[in-house]
């Protein structure tokens, strides 16, 4: 048969288009709880503290990451003296011995614990999963309640070139189903849950 003819049939043989399914039932109408999101994020190993001022950051970071001597923050409000010019380097080597990365996310989901985190706020992609504790800023006020609205509202507009979605410490149960946490990534993950006071 000739390319013509196989074309031809192809096009003749085409099933009826049909309208794509109603998705609106899987909508959830207002914002994510912040409360649930919290709860999912704890259940898969994570922290949250509550704050209302970027201040509060750096004594809990004292407190519970005394050990952290490289620590880069994208955001000089989130901890003052931390690395903050840290994107040029060596072949890569300014990223050796990161203790913890300090970095925005652009919102949260409540049902399963996932923070959306582009190129636009990290610049360097491999920044949340080299370093060894991960610590991501999100607004409590950017909690949205299920993956389904994270994608029709936030995600149908990207605004970068590369995205992911992080929940949780890395974490793998595939050797005699024995779970161990920070297993291909950072070791532990801090949420700082930031809520303006009024």
């Amino acid at each position: 048969m000739s390319r013509e003819s196989i074309l031809a049939a192809i096009k003749k043989n085409q099933p009826e288009q049909q309208a794509l399914p109603d998705l609106n039932a899987f909508r959830r109408t207002g914002p994510g709880d912040p409360a649930a999101f919290r709860k999912v994020i704890e259940t898969l190993g994570g922290q949250v503290f509550e704050i209302s001022s970027y201040a509060e950051i750096q004594p809990l970071i004292a407190e519970h990451q005394p050990d952290a001597q490289k620590i880069i923050s994208l955001q000089e409000s989130y901890l003052p003296g931390a690395m903050t010019e840290w994107e040029t380097g060596d072949g890569g080597r300014q990223y050796e011995h990161v203790d913890l990365a300090i970095i925005p996310g652009q919102f949260g989901v409540a049902e399963n614990g996932a923070i959306w985190i582009t190129d636009v706020e990290i610049k360097e992609r491999v920044l949340p999963f080299i370093t060894q504790h991960l610590a991501i800023v999100v607004s409590s006020q950017d909690i949205v309640p299920t993956m389904h609205d994270a994608y029709a509202e936030r995600i149908a507009q990207p605004g970068g070139g590369f995205g992911v979605f992080i929940a949780g410490p890395s974490k793998t149960a595939d050797i005699e189903q024995s779970l161990v946490l920070g297993a291909h990534g950072a070791k532990s993950l801090t949420v700082f849950l930031y809520s303006p006071k009024a």
